[in-house]
């Protein structure tokens, strides 16, 4: 029976790393089959990626303890090459958590550096058995009825993703980002994956079968810097997944300068975007106007590929400096004559248009203007910042 080891698989050595365990499917040819304990079939299981996170676990697997969920529930914890107490501390809570029928899984490595949070996740996820996947950052607390109003959801939808609202903390940190993540309708879920914000529904309040995410997965194991939760979520639309959020704050979602995704150079972000906008939308438009002459606009335009380049017939914007000026003149072209393209007041410009405005910044102006242009968001313009 798996609960009722200390560790699945000790190892030893200057950097050892845990045998990696598949108890219902897995992606390595190696990996040992073991069965769930007592042969139950565990009906969720919440993958806690961990590494140096003894300041909030705690609080962490109290909320677990907690769960008001009346069904079968495991909680597989596996280690990045911690250097503080953590691995102590979520062995210090095994008996509770047992002791309310919640299984136990932890393993670990202690290489000289961590793996990454795609690699941590993957090895929770493998070593785990339960038929849906709950998955929980240890520096974030989930709210009692989580996991049962997740499950309910995800059961109903086994292909999706299914998120939740969150509460922020500290309170008043990242206001926009937060109101964004909580106040997207059902249709934006789907429209506003091109922005900055990432995924529509963040990772840290994920929740999916064990069978879409094995078809889906696994995450980039790039390590930092990559953004595995982008690259999965992208993935996952591209095989048909939906979308979902449910509109309860089922996470309390910590920001703190140590998070990984801090870690994440918004280049990499922007290509990532910049790719995935041209295969979903602009493979299907003829042409299309950037909504935005200044820097962000420019900085699009340049990063297309020369064939989505052709397509834009214009900027278009209110700044009436830059409409004066008449053209964008693309200097960095190799092309002779170098392309230009016009710059328009947005009333005269030809839609669709890709929007890169920020959301949220201009005191509902720019989300006014589009109303008052009788534009439907994800056929006539997405947004982009």
């Amino acid at each position: 029976m798996i609960s009722s080891l200390k560790h699945v698989g000790d190892s030893e050595g200057p950097c050892a790393v845990v045998k990696r365990v598949c108890r219902r499917g897995c992606w390595e040819d190696g990996a040992v089959e073991v069965e769930s304990a007592e042969g139950a079939n565990v009906q969720v299981s919440v993958i806690v990626p961990v590494y140096n996170a003894a300041e909030w676990l705690d609080e962490c697997l109290q909320a677990v303890l907690d769960q008001d969920f009346k069904g079968s529930m495991e909680l597989s914890v596996y280690d990045d090459s911690s250097t503080d107490n953590s691995r102590e501390i979520v062995e210090g809570w095994r008996e509770k958590l047992e002791k309310k029928g919640i299984s136990v899984v932890i393993s670990g490595h202690n290489c000289d550096k961590p793996r990454g949070v795609g690699f941590a996740k993957n090895q929770a996820v493998s070593q785990s058995s339960g038929e849906c996947l709950c998955f929980q950052d240890a520096d974030d607390v989930m709210m009692p009825q989580r996991v049962s109003m997740q499950y309910e959801t995800a059961t109903l939808h086994p292909t999706a993703i299914v998120g939740c609202q969150v509460c922020r903390v500290p309170e008043g940190s990242t206001e926009r980002y937060t109101r964004w993540i909580n106040s997207l309708s059902p249709e934006q879920l789907y429209t506003q994956v091109y922005t900055s914000h990432g995924p529509t529904v963040v990772m840290p309040t994920w929740f999916c079968s064990r069978d879409w995410f094995l078809k889906v997965g696994p995450f980039d194991e790039g390590g930092k810097g990559v953004p595995e939760d982008l690259l999965f979520f992208y993935q996952s639309l591209r095989l048909g997944g939906s979308v979902i959020r449910v509109d309860e704050c089922l996470l309390v979602y910590r920001y703190h300068q140590n998070a990984a995704t801090h870690s994440v150079l918004e280049e990499t972000i922007w290509t990532l975007r910049v790719d995935f906008l041209q295969e979903r939308v602009l493979s299907q438009w003829d042409s299309f106007t950037i909504w935005n002459a200044g820097k962000q606009g420019r900085k699009l335009y340049r990063s297309l590929n020369p064939t989505n380049q052709k397509k834009v017939k214009a900027f278009c914007d209110v700044d009436e400096n830059k409409i004066k000026k008449g053209f964008y003149t693309y200097e960095e072209s190799k092309e002779r004559p170098k392309p230009k393209i016009p710059v328009l007041h947005f009333r005269d410009a030809p839609p669709p248009f890709i929007v890169c405005v920020k959301l949220d910044m201009t005191g509902g102006v720019l989300e006014d203007t589009l109303l008052s242009l009788k534009l439907t968001e994800g056929k006539d313009y997405y947004h982009f910042n």
